[in-house]
């Protein structure tokens, strides 16, 4: 197998830094830049709400400020974005980095349930940021005039379903106009934020540490219980990590520290600002801080905000879904390519209307964005808290720091994000487990779809042929005819079953067969020269492996037209490929349980056909059919 190093295919970007930190600021800070919508406000009207006194405003204002110092800041912006696994980030891609790194070891199965879990979470997000976001911006038009409130959930639902309808378009040229527009938006931030800062300058010093100290010792039970709302401040958090392969971490940290960060601070000392004149304005300081004219002028701007902020998390889980189908987590889905130029602009059809079905029962069921605050946090604490313990073994067992800088960098992360789910843990009843029951459902089809693959190949290879015996038993008896016969195979070992039937039955075999296995690798991008692998077995036996990266797509066919050396040029009217159905039938053997086995069954009969997801010809497959217990 070739090395990660050769086999990358992963290019430094060629746009320049200000582009990528534009077109950063448009997709990375979405989520994160519509936190001012709702945060401040859930600290103090949210289910554990507190007083509007100067002590509570600087406690919290003061962790809002700190939290975005330590977690977004210190721990992704400086830590957690050297973790790339060529270029790529994200709880998948982490996976993959350390599994390559540290291949067999007593810390794989930890990290890949560790991975497998913060992934499950990444969904349960990826249906409360749409409804969160776009339903705060909307509750502007409360603010705006009395006569607004009945028809904030229905325009709320109007948005959403045009968002998800018009994915299957693709984002290239939406894509375009979000950095500027989020640029907009962030000035608005800072402009709103300075006004509100000139009213009440002294608001300044809530930024020291003190306060945040104090508000815990005047209050320690009630400050433990506002960090569950202190933490919706750094919302999209994860962002920066994920979305590190589009722009590159030098324009993530360009971004962030110079536009993001101060825009966000601002914002929330003038919103800060406001309560200390005007404590009664809690309802929804952000709103209320700007003049009435511009009232219904802002509440547009961030309805547009929040449709790219829902934006970036669709695309997210678009992507996701791509890497765990390619690493093993998913069974085959059909993944549409939306960009003939972009590569990573694609659209999945299963997933964004059951997103969207979830997202509007969401909203219906929630009916607003303070009731979703609750449900919110714990999906966002628990991914983060599971990044800090990969990061951990990241850097203990990978990057090889000292133990006790491994363990004082790691360990405070821990338990910092450690105290912010727990206090998240607390609002389960209230919402919190919407999240957690969605993160339950994908973990269990996640692990499913993985242990049944096991299940599979382990009992395919108990009645596996060895290839030597075979070739030399059927390769010179059989009677061959004109052509190419490709098989398709799980694993680079052994006869594919396949081939086996075919044999049983049609007694025939072509002149030359391949058997082909499709493989990927721990790393993000694969380049065309160096993904196939041909060895010659002899009597006109090839076997041939392609790797590709957990981010590339898989096109059989034409990566065949490039291939000369498995008994010369691959014609596509004398191809013919051949593939294994096996019907599963789940069985009282040692495996999975009974439920587990049915599920995965129906899993299988529900995945799309290999012939569509390897870009088969329709006209040249052949599939034979079997029977398999697991």
């Amino acid at each position: 197998m070739a090395l990660a190093s050769e086999i990358d295919g992963h290019q430094p970007h060629q746009e320049g830094l200000p582009a990528l930190a534009v077109g950063a600021i448009g997709v990375v800070f979405g989520d994160i830049g519509t936190s001012p919508l709702y945060s401040l406000k859930e600290c103090f009207i949210g289910h554990h709400p507190l007083a509007v006194d100067r002590a509570h405003i600087y406690g919290v204002l003061s962790l809002i400020f700190w939290t975005m110092m330590l977690i977004v800041t210190l721990k992704y912006v400086f830590v957690i974005l050297r973790a790339d696994n060529h270029g790529e980030g994200g709880s998948l891609a982490l996976l993959a980095l350390i599994a390559r790194k540290l291949g067999q070891s007593r810390w794989q199965v930890a990290v890949a349930m560790l991975g497998v879990v913060a992934t499950a979470l990444f969904f349960g997000d990826a249906i409360i940021t749409p409804a969160i976001s776009v339903l705060s911006a909307v509750e502007g038009l409360e603010i705006v005039g009395d006569g607004f409130a009945p028809f904030v959930l229905p325009l709320s639902i109007a948005i959403l379903i045009g968002l998800f309808a018009i994915q299957s378009r693709g984002t290239a040229t939406v894509g375009k106009l979000f950095g500027p527009i989020m640029l907009v938006y962030f000035a608005v931030l800072a402009v709103l934020g300075v006004r509100g800062i000139l009213q009440a300058p002294e608001v300044l010093w809530a930024l020291s540490p003190g306060h945040a100290v104090r508000f815990f010792l005047l209050d320690p039970g009630l400050a433990f219980l506002a960090l569950g709302s202190v933490i919706l401040a750094v919302t999209g958090a994860e962002a920066l990590y994920a979305d590190m392969g589009h722009f590159g971490r030098k324009a993530i940290m360009v971004s962030w520290l110079y536009i993001a960060l101060p825009c966000l601070l601002l914002n929330y000392l003038g919103q800060s600002a406001l309560l200390l004149r005007h404590p009664q304005m809690v309802e929804n300081p952000f709103f209320l801080m700007a003049p009435q004219w511009a009232r219904l002028p802002l509440v547009l701007l961030s309805t547009v905000a929040t449709v790219i902020a829902s934006q970036a998390v669709i695309s997210g889980a678009y992507s996701v879904s791509q890497q765990a189908v390619q690493l093993g987590f998913l069974p085959r889905i059909r993944i549409l390519h939306t960009s003939a130029r972009a590569a990573g602009q694609i659209y999945v059809p299963v997933m964004n209307w059951g997103l969207l079905l979830l997202v509007i029962l969401l909203v219906l069921g929630f009916r607003s964005s303070s009731n979703l605050a609750a449900a919110y946090g714990i999906a966002v604490t628990g991914t983060m808290f599971i990044t800090a313990c990969m990061l951990g073994v990241l850097t203990f067992a990978v990057w090889k720091w000292h133990p006790a800088l491994a363990a004082l960098v790691t360990g405070s992360f821990i338990v910092v994000d450690g105290l912010y789910f727990a206090s998240n843990v607390t609002k389960i009843p209230d919402g919190g487990w919407f999240p957690l029951l969605i993160a339950g459902i994908a973990f269990t089809l996640l692990t499913t779809w993985a242990t049944g693959r096991k299940l599979v190949r382990d009992r395919l290879g108990e009645d596996a042929m060895p290839v030597e015996l075979f070739i030399r038993s059927a390769g010179t008896r059989v009677q061959r005819i004109a052509g190419t016969s490709v098989f398709l195979a799980s694993t680079p070992d052994g006869i594919p079953p396949a081939l086996l039937h075919n044999l049983k039955h049609n007694h025939i075999l072509h002149e030359r067969v391949v058997l082909l296995t499709v493989a990927t690798a721990g790393v993000p991008h694969v380049p065309p020269e160096n993904r196939r692998e041909v060895a010659d077995l002899g009597h006109g036996f090839f076997r041939m492996v392609l790797r590709y990266g957990f981010m590339d797509e898989v096109d059989v066919p034409a990566e065949l037209a490039r291939e000369h050396r498995a008994g010369g040029p691959f014609q596509a009217s004398a191809t013919s490929y051949f593939l294994a159905r096996q019907t599963l039938l789940p069985s009282s053997r040692p495996g999975m349980a009974i439920w587990r086995e049915h599920l995965f069954a129906w899993m299988v009969r529900n995945a799309e056909s290999a012939m569509e997801f390897f870009k088969l010809p329709t006209n040249r497959v052949i599939e034979l059919g079997s029977q398999l217990e697991i």
